[in-house]
């Protein structure tokens, strides 16, 4: 995506819950579509859909670097959720974000997966979250734990959250941008 029309405003923190509540201040403030989030990657900036790709080939890299934890996962777990049940709705579908808050490693973990031709066989559905989840998995799977596998991408300065340095959460945080649309 070219800059061509659009200034950076800032590197917006980290919005959680507060999502929509943020981008509804940004409605008012900017007016609808003359704002967006993007996330600066090398010179260019890319959408939602642009660093989710890049946070799955985290996911990807990790489960195939780390098999112990892949048939931990695979074969313990029936799925994977982020902050609520209903997030195994969105299958392998990063545009379904059916609560106030964003999830991606749920969607990352199911499409790293398939795109490994394995699929959960387990009982359990786990939580893969830094702190909430009452699985071993839900820790070591936690975006604030997984390595970024491309930390030259990520940009510099670090932004402190809960997350680790170089993690996929850290990537993803660091590296958005909120643009505004110029006349």
């Amino acid at each position: 995506m070219e800059l061509d029309n659009w200034q950076i405003v800032e590197r917006p923190s980290y919005l959680g819950k507060k999502r929509d509540q943020k981008y509804a201040e940004l409605d008012a403030l900017y007016g609808p579509k003359n704002w967006r989030i993007s996330w600066k990657i090398g010179d260019n900036f890319v959408d939602f859909l642009g660093v989710c790709a890049l946070y799955e080939d985290a996911y990807y890299e990790f489960l195939r670097e780390n098999p112990e934890f892949l048939y931990q996962l695979i074969d313990g777990a029936s799925d994977v959720y982020d902050n609520a049940l209903s997030n195994v709705n969105s299958y392998l579908d990063y545009k379904i974000q059916e609560v106030n808050s964003t999830h991606i490693q749920d969607i990352s973990i199911r499409r790293s997966l398939v795109r490994m031709g394995v699929w959960f066989k387990g009982e359990k559905l786990i939580q893969i979250r830094h702190s909430l989840g009452n699985h071993p998995l839900s820790m070591i799977l936690s975006p604030g734990k997984v390595p970024f596998h491309k930390p030259r991408l990520i940009v510099q300065p670090e932004l402190s959250g809960w997350w680790d340095k170089e993690s996929v959460e850290s990537f993803y945080q660091k590296n958005k941008f909120l643009l505004k649309k110029v006349s």
